[in-house]
């Protein structure tokens, strides 16, 4: 999530780690979660099969998120199932599983089914070469399956045994194989368990680093170090690609809206409020008016959609071009009223919240308004956010993160020796309005430079000999500590330092 090494964070990473690990030692003692044996590398023909096992390593992880956000997709979007019946229902999906899962030639359970729970013992058995190549590739599909159901519902649960399950099964069925084809030059089948456990693991996490040295702990052995960081480098470049960059982890933030760049919040959109963008005259229907009268309404404004207001004066609900021609579809007549239609299951957005959050709900619903909401009273409608509004928005931050960059490379500059930055704010009275800078330059000092000019509508702008200096301009200008208090008399009239 990171993205990045620094002194500050690899010292809190190092922090946590080390004294997680003395916590766990102490309490359950040096063996490992795993039991591995320690593999070498048989021969120098083994590195291409590492690499593709690295591939379909690879190719496993992004199956694996995508089934997952899928899964969640099709439960997001299923409006009329109320929020707490979805995980009871990916309960149902996991039970008919576990009723088919005795029907697939190979598989059995004595209790529970293998990819049910975290699975260690199922990894145990690929890492000390049980199974067979059917058998492992279809724990490999049914445990995706199972976590997708659970975690898309809105189950609990974590990633990351699940990662180690798919690689290590991932990696035995390849194991097998290589070893019916080349018995002579290739390492027994749990190496390429561990390896493709590590491999997977990387690819949905694009943690290369922790997948290599989390192997390295559970074997105490670096003789398995090269084919290892060749398989994980390629699993997770492969994944890179085509995940666009997400892993599984940072893909939940960037679907709220939060772009991670570098371990770093990019998106500039949150920085901006709903209420600083938003449309506060928005057209509204009333619940009474009939399917014909709102498709003439709809052709006179040109509008897709309008919020529905009850006789309150409350939101009712919204109404879409979509919903009219569905109504029409389904035979209603044209005096049908607008409330026996609109759609009453809303995704609204606040006034105090980011428009990141407002866009990324547009996105996900792939609709061109929101209704804009009180928290106190979720039924006043304030106004509404549409794809226009999303452009003043934009405008709005990138202006504030051009300040911030100008302020803060200001602040750094404070320090330099005998000078300094002067904020200079421009009154209607002030004796340069209306002048151009080559006019004044004969006037300043020749040790003062003016840097910026942020006009009053926000704007900043580089000065030139001809730019024109208005009332409401903040001047930001560097000179030596004398010829500070001469460049403001010149500028305004006064001896008084900016």
């Amino acid at each position: 999530i990171l993205g990045q090494f620094s002194v500050g964070n690899l010292t809190a990473v190092v922090l946590a780690a080390v004294t997680s690990s003395i916590i766990g030692r102490a309490a359950f003692g040096e063996a490992p979660a795993f039991a591995a044996t320690s593999y070498t590398v048989e021969s120098l023909w083994e590195f291409p099969i590492y690499a593709v096992l690295g591939v379909l390593a690879g190719l496993a992880a992004v199956l694996f998120v995508r089934v997952l956000y899928w899964t969640e997709d099709v439960f997001d979007n299923s409006r009329k199932l109320p929020g707490w019946v979805k995980p009871a229902v990916g309960a149902a999906l996991l039970g008919l599983l576990a009723l088919l899962y005795g029907r697939i030639p190979g598989l059995g359970y004595d209790h529970i089914p293998q990819v049910f729970g975290v699975g260690y013992e199922t990894i145990t058995m690929a890492l000390t070469g049980g199974g067979t190549v059917g058998l492992l590739l279809a724990l490999l599909f049914l445990k995706i399956l199972a976590t997708s159901f659970t975690l898309g519902s809105g189950g609990s649960g974590g990633v990351f045994a699940p990662s180690l399950f798919v690689g290590s099964t991932l990696g035995a069925a390849c194991g097998l194989v290589v070893n019916q084809l080349w018995p002579n030059i290739t390492a027994p089948v749990g190496a390429y368990a561990l390896v493709g456990m590590a491999a997977a693991f990387a690819g949905s996490t694009f943690a290369s680093v922790t997948a290599v040295v989390m192997i390295f702990e559970l074997t105490s052995d670096y003789r398995l170090i090269l084919p290892l960081m060749l398989s994980v480098v390629i699993s997770t470049l492969l994944a890179r690609y085509m995940l666009n960059g997400e892993s599984i982890y940072t893909l939940k933030l960037s679907r709220r809206g939060i772009r991670i760049a570098s371990g770093r919040d990019v998106d500039v959109m949150q920085g901006v409020l709903v209420q600083e963008a938003m449309t506060t005259r928005v057209d509204t229907v009333p619940t009474t008016m009939t399917l014909d009268r709102l498709r003439t309404e709809f052709t006179r404004t040109q509008h897709h959609g309008f919020p529905v207001i009850d006789d309150e004066g409350k939101l009712y609900g919204v109404v879409t071009v979509q919903d009219a021609s569905r109504a029409l579809e389904a035979g209603m007549p044209p005096d049908t009223p607008v409330a026996r239609f609109a759609e009453r299951n809303l995704a609204v957005a606040y006034p105090d919240e980011p428009m990141a959050d407002a866009l990324n709900r547009l996105s996900v619903r792939d609709i061109g308004r929101l209704p804009v909401v009180s928290r106190r009273d979720p039924n006043l409608l304030l106004g509404a956010v549409r794809r226009s509004d999303i452009l003043r928005a934009y405008n709005i931050a990138l202006t504030r993160r051009a300040h911030i960059q100008h302020k803060a490379a200001r602040i750094r500059l404070r320090k330099v020796d005998h000078t300094e930055f002067l904020e200079l704010d421009v009154t209607p009275g002030s004796p340069c309005v209306g002048a151009r800078i080559e006019n004044l330059a004969g006037a300043m000092p020749h040790e003062a430079v003016l840097v910026s000019v942020r006009r009053a509508s926000g704007e900043i702008i580089i000065p030139h000999g001809d730019t024109v200096l208005e009332s409401g301009d903040r001047i930001v200008a560097f000179a030596d500590e004398d010829a500070a208090r001469h460049l403001t008399g010149v500028l305004l009239g006064n001896d008084v330092e900016g």
